[in-house]
């Protein structure tokens, strides 16, 4: 069996947070979302679990670290075309996102991030895997 992976995200506004990633096409989980957390799906293996900061306060002890104020992690999620780079990327800035920097274009890799309505930072990418580099 293969492993899951489930990223939980502190979020000020569900309501907000389920629209802004709805409407950039994923689809959440009705089975483990509530009031205070939504399980938003990327695929058969991989979770976001979009939680209230104050329920997300519920899983530890240590201070929360809030997007808007400070960076914990970056996440990544591929896609199939350099196309599709550019067009999650624009919606999400279209839909009150904003860019994290500029895009990056490696020739076999071409990424944008955007931060999400509570500046968590997205780097959507797209990979050639024939075309990566010889390490040396």
């Amino acid at each position: 069996m293969a492993s899951q992976i489930f990223v939980n995200l502190p979020i000020q506004d569900l309501t907000a947070t389920n629209s802004f990633f709805a409407a950039l096409g994923f689809e959440f989980n009705p089975m483990f979302s509530n009031e205070v957390a939504t399980c938003m799906l990327i695929n058969e293996h991989a979770f976001v679990m979009l939680l209230t900061t104050p329920f997300f306060g519920t899983f530890t002890p240590k201070p929360i670290s809030l997007g808007n104020e400070s960076t914990e992690v970056i996440m990544g999620i591929s896609v199939e075309t350099r196309e599709k780079v550019n067009e999650m990327a624009e919606k999400a800035i279209s839909l009150g996102g904003t860019e994290a920097r500029d895009p990056q274009d490696h020739g076999f890799m071409f990424t944008r991030s955007f931060h999400d309505l509570d500046g968590h930072i997205w780097e959507v990418f797209w990979m050639d895997p024939n075309g990566i580099p010889e390490a040396s």
